[in-house]
């Protein structure tokens, strides 16, 4: 049985997030000129493939940095408790810190990490997302860099998952909801 087959259908396809990527780089690239070595900051596992293509396009020295945080925890959508299961290595104080993102969803967890990396000392903190999900905001929030708003769907792949799997469909797809409603 293929993966493919639970996929109802295409939302954000290769190509249109190759663009995304690209174009988002080159936003940043202008953005963030002068600045001192901005951090990129993961939170995996999501942003894994996303944060690797974008990275591509950002045309200034940045460094690398991951977090392990979860608000899902398995489920389809998220608790609202948000766990930090792996910290950054690098101290974020006076640093410029740009948080790559797969999807901003409730908006809960990435208000938790940002608070958190102000109140650590970071000089400025933004987002960057592949996809923007407004209408399953529970706080108010508004990453900086968005590259595409996509509806109230449950979506995989490109590094989206549902139970830890479907992460490596190479395009963002809708899940059929007869996966997860097992």
């Amino acid at each position: 049985m293929s993966i493919y087959n639970d996929i109802e259908r295409v939302l954000v396809s290769q190509d249109e997030i190759a663009a995304i990527c690209e174009r988002l780089g080159k936003q940043i690239t202008a953005d963030y000129q002068g600045k001192e070595r901005p951090i990129l900051l993961g939170l995996l596992k999501g942003c894994v493939p996303f944060m690797s293509d974008l990275s591509k396009h950002i045309d200034l020295p940045i460094e690398i940095e991951y977090m392990d945080v979860s608000s899902y925890h398995g489920n389809i959508t998220s608790s609202g408790d948000v766990k930090i299961r792996k910290d950054m290595n690098t101290s974020v104080m006076d640093r410029d810190i740009l948080i790559a993102e797969d999807i901003v969803d409730t908006g809960k967890t990435l208000d938790t990490i940002v608070k958190l990396l102000r109140h650590r000392g970071a000089k400025s903190v933004e987002v960057v997302t592949l996809l923007d999900k407004p209408a399953g905001r529970v706080i108010p929030f508004t990453p900086k860099y968005i590259g595409t708003v996509v509806p109230k769907e449950f979506v995989v792949g490109y590094g989206l998952d549902y139970n830890e799997l479907y992460r490596n469909i190479p395009y963002v797809g809708v899940l059929k909801p007869e996966i997860y409603k097992k």
